[in-house]
């Protein structure tokens, strides 16, 4: 019982640094906020930070990886929906886009801290990106066995996708887009579902 109670307190504890981490990450900046500022918020030490996590820079690896696991949450819903499943794909890459969009877009502050993560912390990136091309996959799978789609080979077909809505995935490619001309998202996911399209 008591390990499981410490467990659980761990974990809590864990939650309340990572939340506080990203609040000030949002209103300082990631290179102004010390470990430091965190403990203060939190009215403990930073010692005691340091008990949960070893350095600031796996601080800020468990927030990109939280932030990008809600995106993953939001992803796996949409994906397991019946409905049908070029509707659901749109979805899903419409949700994904918007998502990282409102967390990005606007707040410079924390585009900064997620630049960082990617140049940092790669490992979390890639295991993010990994579990959104397997989701893309999954609903692509579906769709040719349902003869909706036709995708002789699905992990070409999950990777050709992504790599054609990373204008709208990627956050700081998300940040440079809106400077530039481009088809709109909705255009995007139309061009990709008529490369999906069932042969006539």
């Amino acid at each position: 019982m008591t390990l499981v109670s410490d467990h659980v307190e761990t974990d809590d504890m864990r939650t309340r640094i990572l939340v506080t981490a990203e609040k000030l990450f949002r209103e300082l900046g990631y290179q102004k906020t010390t470990v430091a500022d965190i403990a203060k918020v939190l009215r403990m030490s930073p010692a005691n930070v340091y008990r949960f996590f070893d350095s600031k820079k796996s601080i800020i690896s468990a927030v990109a990886k939280r932030l990008m696991g809600e995106v993953e949450v939001a992803a796996r819903e949409i994906a397991s929906r019946p409905q049908p499943v070029h509707a659901r794909l749109r979805e899903l890459l419409v949700t994904i886009h918007q998502m990282n969009s409102e967390r990005y877009v606007g707040d410079a502050k924390l585009h900064e801290m997620v630049a960082i993560a990617m140049e940092e912390s790669w490992d979390v990136c890639v295991a993010h990106i990994d579990h959104i091309n397997v989701l893309i996959g999954e609903v692509i799978a579906e769709g040719a066995a349902k003869g909706e789609f036709h995708a002789p080979d699905v992990p070409l077909a999950a990777l050709c996708v992504c790599t054609a809505m990373i204008r709208y995935f990627h956050p700081q490619m998300i940040v440079e887009a809106t400077q530039k001309p481009g088809p709109t998202i909705d255009q995007m996911i139309d061009f990709v579902l008529a490369g999906l399209a069932p042969r006539s």
